[in-house]
């Protein structure tokens, strides 16, 4: 049985070595292999490879520049992420997408329409409460008409029997000189 560590080794696994820091599992196992079979003396067997961050590490937003050869080597070179941002750049184009696109659109309108169905409910409520008001001073304006009116009325009735009862005293004290 070998002394080495066994690892299940799949594309972008990384291994942390407290001397070598991240790598590559595939690399770090054949580096020891290769230090292992290879009878040099030991500070060229033992050296640790140089893991150097990428000098630039693409964004969502930038395009991809080709690899150099040096990088796809390079043990923080990661395959798996370097195809995520290729499927992140790649506008999706299936049915489902503009199906989405479309709910996202008339969602959009919907939004637009309640909207303007809170504004003019809102509207409504202030000319339905302009309509009351309204109806309301009608009615206190005929109430005060019809109140002038009734005065009017018992004014005329009352002058009406004066006007009754005078002619009557009048008729009968002319009456009675004769």
């Amino acid at each position: 049985m070998s002394t080495e560590p066994q690892f299940l080794s799949f594309k972008g696994l990384k291994q942390y070595t407290p001397d070598d820091g991240w790598g590559q599992v595939n690399a770090l196992l054949q580096s020891h292999a290769r230090a292992a079979a290879a009878p040099a003396p030991a500070e060229a067997a033992s050296a640790p490879p140089h893991n150097f961050a990428p000098e630039k590490v693409p964004t969502l937003t930038e395009t991809q520049e080709p690899m150099h050869p040096h990088e796809a080597t390079s043990p923080m070179f990661d395959p798996l992420i370097s195809e995520l941002f290729d499927q992140l750049r790649v506008a999706p184009s299936d049915e489902l997408t503009q199906t989405w696109r479309t709910i996202a659109a008339e969602v959009n309108l919907l939004t637009q329409r309640m909207a303007l169905q809170r504004e003019l409910q809102e509207r409504a409520r202030k000319l339905e409460v302009d309509l009351v008001d309204l109806r309301s001073s009608i009615m206190s304006h005929l109430k005060d008409v019809q109140n002038v009116a009734d005065q009017q009325l018992t004014s005329a009735r009352l002058r009406s029997e004066v006007s009754a009862l005078a002619q009557t005293k009048l008729a009968a004290k002319l009456n009675q000189r004769r």
